[in-house]
């Protein structure tokens, strides 16, 4: 699976990074991932790309971003 992934938007620029998220009990994949790209331009090329399909399966890509830090303000 993680490698399909990572062929799959390998046709949209260099993948430094591809994580099949998994259930810590199952070790079944949850049904989403992340890519990260060389180039940041391959996410424009992914997003501008209509409908992707992967083993038969529509995808759904957006941009993620990282949580923001839960930490109290120093007072």
């Amino acid at each position: 699976m993680k490698e399909g992934l990572r062929d799959y938007f390998g046709r949209f620029g260099e993948v430094n990074e591809c994580m099949v998220m998994r259930d810590p009990a199952t070790k079944r994949a949850r049904g989403f991932g992340f890519i990260t790209f060389v180039d940041p331009a391959s996410v424009d090329r992914v997003l501008a790309t209509e409908e992707h399909e992967l083993d038969g399966k529509k995808i759904d890509p957006k941009v993620a971003f990282p949580k923001r830090s839960q930490t109290k303000a120093s007072l």
